[in-house]
């Protein structure tokens, strides 16, 4: 399996499907890993892009370190890959946490190699509400996911699949197939790291980041986003970055690489090939 090596010496597990077509890299969200891309890596293989997705630190198969689970350093591995692979002209597609962590990027190390972002239900620009953010959730919410996850982290990934993450408490649809696998990838996923990811995700302020955005950006939410409300996450992050185009759908939860497979897809190929 391929790998490259953080500053730190922490192994990052990555695919890399497709040929030589521009890259898109993939950037998931908590606690899953690169298997929550696979299809949509699939299809932008199939149409002719170059499709990366790595594990972040602390998930999947790569390295479950004591430390460095929080932003900068994720930014920081996912530059050690973008610049190992030599990504140019380079699409960032970051899901809920993993909106954050491309985001991040951009802040620390520049849009030079990067040609456009898309951020999918995606946490910025700062989720937990605080005295110069107060549309944010209050702490309780996130404590409460702590909580959960020091408790009994199965049944807490086992609620949130059968419950808000999908929508699945709306009207029973989701396929059962579909909460397991974000049961199995959650508990693949290191105790620790999941754990200080639920910080690194909710009391993140990207606001300076958002604001060095200099390339096209693509921002899509669902509008019954119960993990990251769209008041909170896509709406006003598209306000704070400059000509930022905001696609809401009506009526969806917040995985929509999984529920809205289809019109995601086809939203995100049309971003990528404008």
């Amino acid at each position: 399996m391929p790998y490259i090596t953080a500053d730190d010496g922490a192994q990052i597990f990555y695919k890399d499907w497709g040929d030589s077509g521009s890259p898109v890299l993939l950037s998931h969200g908590w606690p899953l890993n690169s298997d929550a891309w696979e299809a949509t890596a699939l299809f932008l293989a199939e149409h002719g892009h170059r499709a990366v997705a790595h594990d972040r630190r602390g998930h999947g198969r790569s390295s479950q370190t004591w430390s460095g689970n929080e932003m900068d350093t994720y930014a920081d591995d996912l530059a050690c890959l973008i610049d190992a692979l030599d990504l140019q002209d380079l699409t960032l597609v970051g899901h809920s946490t993993g909106g954050g962590e491309i985001v991040r990027y951009v802040g620390r190390h520049g849009t030079g190699r990067v040609a456009g972002l898309a951020l999918v239900s995606a946490v910025p620009p700062l989720m937990l509400r605080t005295e110069d953010n107060p549309e944010g959730l209050p702490i309780e919410v996130f404590d409460e996911i702590r909580a959960g996850e020091l408790a009994n982290r199965a049944q807490l990934y086992r609620d949130l699949a059968d419950g808000p993450f999908f929508g699945h408490n709306r009207n029973g649809d989701v396929p059962q197939g579909s909460r397991d696998a974000f049961w199995l990838q959650g508990m693949a996923s290191g105790h620790r790291g999941a754990y200080e990811c639920i910080a690194a995700f909710s009391a993140t302020d990207f606001r300076p980041d958002l604001a060095k955005i200099d390339v096209p950006t693509l921002v899509v939410h669902g509008d019954d986003d119960q993990i990251v409300p769209i008041e909170v996450g896509g709406r006003r992050s598209a306000e704070l970055i400059d000509g930022a185009e905001l696609k809401v759908y009506e009526g969806s939860s917040h995985a929509l690489p999984d529920t809205d497979r289809d019109r995601l897809h086809a939203d995100l190929l049309a971003f990528i090939d404008r």
